[in-house]
């Protein structure tokens, strides 16, 4: 079994497989075990693959194929699969985080070992292999041994990539454009760089923020960790979801003072305002492919640890000919939640003054199944961790009436996330 390597999922790869070839003598088989048994962030390990939320999601291992995101569902489909279970996630599946500019290719592995928990708790473990490999029975839960655990670093130096007066002369840039009609919403985004005194251990970093953020959506990809709290899309057969956020305040920790907060946030124009333009764009993405798409009227909180989001959940029934999970992220990507609006302008103004690669941050991460379910997050709240290095990014939307500094304050409070599972002195 062949671990990950090093290289993006997400990023061009020469390795990758055309729909045309690829599966050949190639059986992913199915097989239900016990839930008690299954712990997806274990499974995973610092080198697997991870989607976790609640416990529930999947977790990968090794490497079957490595596929072109245009074409990975028509592979998968393509593969030759025996399954007991038949859920979602079951069978073949391509896991990745996709680059946040919608012009790079992008690539998902297919992992040759995965396991999977439904909300049910129905369990299951799938081992793609040649045609007449004995892979079952084997034991189960399968071990693995990676050898004496390294020491966690415990020297930390934190270094931002812009001086914050720098980044407030930009964010007041951005206001006056917007006054100025080149459009209505940019988000802009700032990052952190962590230089520790010894290699980074993505299970540790994950393991905080499960137990930080249980209701987020944790990811780990080739180095791209995080937990994020948007969903873009979900599919479920003929059922679609998506929840946009857009508008956030801080909490406190007191319930009556948090009321307080969270009733501001709903009655803010600039929050609300900010939000619309999220929700309008993505309903207005999915309804082609819909039969019914039910839209709130209103927003609602959706509390985390430390901030406060407004959140909207569209949900719908899809036509026959809808595209995949897959599909349907790529068509929604970059909502204005992440870019801003309209699209290209938005994406222009950021290629030009915000100074960063933002790789595969506030890019989809998720997975597709042979079916075309699957789950995609927003990757926020996440980081790209290289060895001692991690490269921590947090973004805001800004809008006619935004205030720098409070942009600023946000931008730290969103950081706080990563900051608390990677800095451990």
């Amino acid at each position: 079994m062949t671990a990950p390597g090093p290289g993006s999922v997400g990023t061009s790869d020469r390795r990758a497989v055309p729909a045309a070839r690829g599966t050949a003598g190639l059986v992913a088989r199915t097989v239900a075990v016990a839930p008690d048994d299954v712990d997806l962030l274990a499974f995973a390990g610092d080198a697997g693959l991870l989607f976790e939320r609640d416990g529930c999601g999947l977790a990968g291992r090794g490497e079957a194929l490595r596929l072109e995101a245009s074409t990975a569902v028509d592979v998968l489909a393509a593969m030759r699969s025996l399954d007991e279970v038949g859920l979602p996630g079951c069978g073949p599946v391509a896991i990745g985080a996709l680059p946040f500019d919608p012009a790079a290719a992008g690539t998902l592995v297919v992992p040759s070992e995965l396991v999977g928990r439904s909300p049910d708790g129905t369990a299951w473990h799938t081992v793609i292999a040649r045609d007449g490999d004995d892979v079952f029975p084997r034991v189960w839960p399968p071990r693995f041994d990676e050898g004496a655990r390294p020491r966690p670093p415990d020297d930390f130096r934190l270094t931002a990539a812009r001086p914050h007066d720098e980044w407030l002369e930009v964010i007041a840039a951005a206001v006056k454009a917007i006054a100025g009609g080149r459009m209505r919403k940019v988000v802009l985004a700032r990052e952190v760089t962590v230089e520790a005194n010894r290699r980074i251990l993505p299970v540790d970093v994950l393991g905080r923020l499960r137990s930080l953020y249980p209701s987020c959506m944790l990811f780990s990809v080739a180095g791209f960790v995080g937990a994020s709290p948007e969903l873009l899309v979900a599919r479920t057969g003929a059922g679609v979801r998506a929840q946009p956020m857009a508008g956030t305040i801080p909490r406190s920790g007191d319930p009556a003072v948090d009321a307080r907060l969270g009733a501001g946030l709903l009655a803010s124009t600039k929050d609300r305002d900010e939000h619309a333009f999220v929700v309008e764009e993505v309903a207005a993405v999915l309804a082609p492919y819909c039969v019914s798409l039910d839209v709130p009227g209103e927003p609602s909180i959706v509390p985390l640890r430390n901030v406060s989001h407004l959140g909207t959940l569209l949900t719908g029934r899809l036509r026959p000919d809808a595209p995949s999970a897959l599909g349907l992220a790529t068509a929604l990507h970059p909502t204005p939640a992440v870019a801003g609006t309209p699209t290209a302008d938005a994406l222009a103004y950021i290629a030009a003054v915000e100074g960063l690669d933002r790789g595969r941050y506030a890019g989809p991460v998720g997975w597709v199944d042979a079916r075309g379910d699957g789950e995609w997050a927003v990757g926020v709240r996440s980081a790209e961790l290289d060895g001692t290095t991690a490269r921590l990014f947090a973004g805001v939307g800004v809008v006619a009436d935004s205030v720098p500094e409070a942009e600023l304050a946000e931008t730290q409070l969103k950081l706080q996330a990563l900051l608390a599972a990677v800095v451990r002195p």
